[in-house]
């Protein structure tokens, strides 16, 4: 079996990286700014704003469908919907990737407040007490619990 070495890219890690270039036989390997590995998106340094951005985008377009798709907007309906499909994303997020600034933080905590804004009953209320009425903890809090 022949080794393919057009789909072989390198992603040089740290902010000292001497961008060293790398041979696999007599073909040279192309670099890359980021790469996908294990259904994450990296950069060179590290930074994970490009899949909170991704998560943020994947939530918005789950909650939309949710909109769009559900005549009844009462908490019994909505409330198990978001819990399953939308904060299931924006925790995992959270938790596991870390966002290390708060343009991060708080695309993903915009996020949920629109989620928890299409709750009946819940308008006119401030952002915490519509998560404590639900049930649930903001973003940072989940964050710093692990």
């Amino acid at each position: 079996m022949k080794f393919n070495t057009s789909k072989c890219q390198i992603l040089h890690l740290g902010l000292v990286s001497p961008g060293y270039t790398y041979k696999l036989g007599d073909k040279r390997l192309e670099s890359s700014p980021m790469e996908r590995y294990l259904g994450v998106w990296v950069d060179g340094k590290l930074n994970m704003s490009q899949q909170c951005a991704l998560a943020a985008k994947r939530t918005n377009r789950v909650l939309g469908c949710i909109k769009h798709s559900i005549a009844s907007w009462s908490r019994e309906m909505i409330v198990p919907l978001c819990t399953a499909l939308v904060w299931l994303h924006l925790e995992h997020c959270a938790q596991f990737w870390a966002p290390q600034y708060k343009k991060d933080i708080k695309l993903l905590e915009c996020v949920q407040r629109r989620a928890t804004e299409v709750v009946k009953g819940l308008k006119g209320k401030t952002y915490e007490e519509q998560l404590r009425s639900l049930g649930l903890f903001s973003l940072e809090k989940n964050k710093n619990t692990i």
